[in-house]
């Protein structure tokens, strides 16, 4: 029986960062994985994804050519060649997922770990052969799958999850997507510049209902332009699989709908991968399925710990990593302050961009906070325009009283890569005037941070 200082279940960006970090820390670490390392994060979601939608963005770029003063002829896509680009991304990552694994001398055990009392684990690999390791920590990063709906179950050929959505045979003239959450959203946005036929079904009153609305009908707005159908207030009730494609049956405030389309992507959300991993067997606490942890990722059982989408925070790649550090930097025994939660960006990569992070208007509202509130359209932006991508703002919001940066809500080109300054300055307490009196570069997208800052305090010049 192997032993080890800490065993990570799962490889994803939670589970490799973190195995990464104990070996750094010095501690004797395997991680345990049944697919890819990596995980869906690298294999299936956040890398291959930002591929696909980059093929799109040259795409919408060459199409557009002559609003550049270019001439292009005969452009056209090659929908298999897209894919499989994708694919050779997610793969070039996986393996620099291995070097990484092998520089940090961290044991790679291949296949299915289920949990055992008395920390240990058991796994059987493709032969079916069982060999159970034991730890001092045993670190559970098992992530989460596609949710299914009752009235939406994924047949992998009709109704499509994220998984399958990314490697399609052929591309669909019509596709329906069922929920506007940032997989939602970024296929929606990927299939319509391929020219499929985009439907978008949302069962809240408007779409990336996580967002600011100003961000929400922002988007809508350039979806709408960009031909995308929206469909909000609306739910799917059943979808008829018998024909050819699909007959997909929506109840929307002014009555039942039903659009024939080819393929369905429920995206609907995620279900965490608690199931058949032996917590019950150690007596692991769960609710409402997440496993309960302490704000340094410890379950119930001593020894037993969790994190990333498994437990409660948002399911995003980044706090998986940021969970994972801190759980085996607590494990090594160093001074280490919980996470702050309240201070995570979101970030959704269709063309316009979304980043945010804190409150939106709304909520500082809610919460009675008396608010300046500051916005800069991209309109007014030279880089902006230069570039031919005038959609969008940058909306800030302060504490009027205290000064305090709220919340900061973006759309537009390349706002995934401007959103991190917010939270670095809310991290440090930054005020509002200190963000204006940091002087940023011209011409860029930016200095629209500073801007809209300076509208909230009434000091706006380029307005």
């Amino acid at each position: 029986m192997s032993a080890f200082d800490v065993i990570v279940l799962g490889s994803g960006p939670g589970g490799y960062v973190t195995a990464i970090r104990a070996a750094q820390l010095g501690l004797k670490t395997a991680v345990v994985e049944k697919e890819s390392l990596g995980g869906v994060c690298l294999n299936w979601g956040c890398i291959p994804t930002k591929a696909l939608l980059k093929s799109a963005q040259v795409f919408e770029y060459l199409k557009h050519a002559s609003d550049y003063g270019l001439k292009v002829s005969g452009v056209d896509k090659d929908f298999n060649a897209v894919v499989k680009r994708s694919r050779s991304v997610a793969d070039g990552m996986s393996k620099g997922v291995q070097f990484l694994m092998k520089k940090n001398k961290i044991e790679v055990i291949k296949g299915y770990g289920t949990l055992q009392p008395g920390k240990k684990v058991s796994v059987k690999d493709e032969s079916g052969k069982e060999t159970v390791y034991t730890a001092q920590h045993i670190i559970i990063a098992t992530g989460a799958r596609s949710r299914e709906l009752p009235n939406l179950p994924q047949d992998g050929k009709k109704i499509i999850g994220y998984r399958q959505a990314m490697t399609l045979q052929e591309q669909p003239k019509k596709l329906v997507v069922v929920g506007s959450g940032a997989i939602g959203i970024e296929f929606a946005y990927f299939y319509n510049s391929m020219g499929t036929e985009v439907t978008v079904v949302e069962y809240l009153p408007r779409i990336v209902p996580v967002e600011d609305e100003d961000v929400s009908k922002q988007l809508e707005k350039s979806f709408k332009k960009s031909g995308i159908e929206i469909m909000t207030s609306s739910e799917v009730t059943q979808v008829d699989t018998s024909g050819k494609g699909v007959v997909v049956h929506v109840k929307t405030a002014n009555g039942n709908i039903s659009i024939q389309a080819d393929v369905v992507l429920s995206a609907v959300g995620i279900k965490t991968n608690i199931e058949n991993i032996g917590l019950e067997a150690v007596g692991i606490a769960t609710d409402r399925d997440k496993i309960l942890v302490n704000d340094f990722y410890q379950t119930n059982i001593p020894g037993y710990y969790a994190i990333g989408d498994v437990t409660p925070g948002p399911a995003l790649a980044h706090v998986a990593s940021a969970e994972g550090i801190l759980c085996v930097e607590k494990i090594a025994q160093m001074h280490v302050e919980p996470l702050d939660y309240g201070n995570i960006p979101g970030c959704t990569y269709c063309t316009p961009e979304i980043a945010s992070v804190g409150l939106t208007e709304k909520q500082a509202m809610e919460k009675g906070y008396e608010i300046k509130v500051g916005k800069f359209p991209f309109t007014a932006s030279g880089k902006a325009q230069a570039g031919g991508n005038p959609d969008g703002f940058v909306k800030v919001i302060f504490d009027a009283k205290y000064g305090e940066w709220l919340g900061c809500h973006m759309i537009g080109t390349g706002v995934t890569d401007m959103i991190a300054e917010a939270v670095v300055a809310r991290k440090l307490e930054t005020t509002g005037h200190e963000i204006l009196k940091s002087v940023h570069p011209h011409p860029t997208m930016s200095e629209a941070v500073m801007e809209a800052v300076a509208d909230a305090y009434g000091e706006v010049i380029h307005l």
